[in-house]
């Protein structure tokens, strides 16, 4: 049997979580992907799925393994294409992940204009605020605010943000200013569990670094609200800048303590294909690398250019 083919039912049958499901996907019969991940798990000598009459799950070998086969998928594929031509439209389907607020406000756009200029592509994105394991989560691309640790992805730097502390001018003109980090603790303060940030604000200065537990009287889970209560005038809020960038500009929001902003986050494009990835990867982070390089909330110097 087909080696390619066997690992094309792998790969459904894993992700699919079933027999049934992957064969409804590959439009083949539940008997072919039975033998046909059978015949793989005898070649292998290997167990690759755990079975009962509930559930599918890969095994940690079968973990190992579901990595490495869609690779090689996605390497054949890149094959393929360079092979036809690299002018070749992109088609197919794409799944992109990035923060919930940075993906409306900044890949969602390029995404639809992607769309339209590839009528033969899908794209899902999943916008989530935590970390998502690409090869795990069958994702192609990855937007990362943040430094990135080890990894086999491929990454290109888009921009940086900063961490900014914001108060809208009526909470001032009631409160005063803080001058210090320190002052901080005689203020109100709203924070967002969105992100993975925790209880402590990091500053800096001239000399050092320093992290500040605080005590926000008011907590929620998006940073779209958190926004919306610093807008309104009931506390100082700490976002990413290009959160609350629209608010500032408009004058709805004001930055404080400038001096003490801690180093800047990277934005990066990640992906999970090869050197040579495919055409419809390669073409998707070549047009939002180039929206994310111009918009100056992400790379204050574009506007110069």
């Amino acid at each position: 049997m087909d080696r390619f083919h066997q690992l094309h039912v792998y790969v459904a049958v894993a992700e699919e979580e079933g027999f049934a499901a992957a064969a409804r996907r590959l439009q083949l019969s539940p008997p072919a992907v039975t033998r046909a991940v059978a015949s793989l798990e005898e070649t292998l000598g290997v167990r690759l799925l755990d079975r009962t009459t509930r559930y599918v799950r890969v095994t940690e070998a079968g973990r190992r393994y579901l990595e490495d086969a869609r690779q090689l998928l996605a390497g054949l594929a890149a094959a393929d294409e360079a092979a036809v031509g690299i002018n070749t439209q992109p088609r197919g389907h794409l799944a992109v992940t990035a923060p919930v607020m940075f993906g409306r406000l900044h890949v969602l756009p390029g995404i639809v204009e992607y769309l339209q200029l590839y009528p033969a592509m899908e794209v899902e994105a999943v916008f989530l605020d935590r970390p998502v394991n690409l090869l795990e989560e069958g994702l192609d691309i990855g937007v990362r605010i943040g430094e990135l640790p080890d990894s086999s992805m491929r990454a290109l730097r888009v921009g940086s943000v900063r961490h900014v502390l914001v108060a809208s001018p009526t909470y001032l003109e009631r409160h005063g200013s803080p001058q210090a980090p320190a002052d901080l603790s005689k203020h109100t303060l709203i924070a967002s569990t969105a992100g993975g940030f925790g209880p402590s604000w990091r500053f800096a200065d001239s000399a050092s670094e320093q992290s500040l537990k605080i005590k926000p009287r008011l907590t929620v889970t998006s940073n779209e609200a958190v926004i919306t209560a610093a807008r309104e005038g009931f506390g100082i809020a700490r976002l990413l800048s290009y959160q609350v960038a629209a608010d500032m500009e408009a004058g709805h929001l004001q930055a404080l303590m400038p001096q003490h902003e801690p180093p800047v986050f990277p934005v990066h494009i990640l992906h999970r294909e090869g050197r040579h990835a495919s055409t419809r990867v390669r073409s998707f982070i070549d047009l939002l690398a180039q929206r994310l390089r111009r918009d100056t909330n992400l790379n204050p110097h574009s506007a110069r250019l």
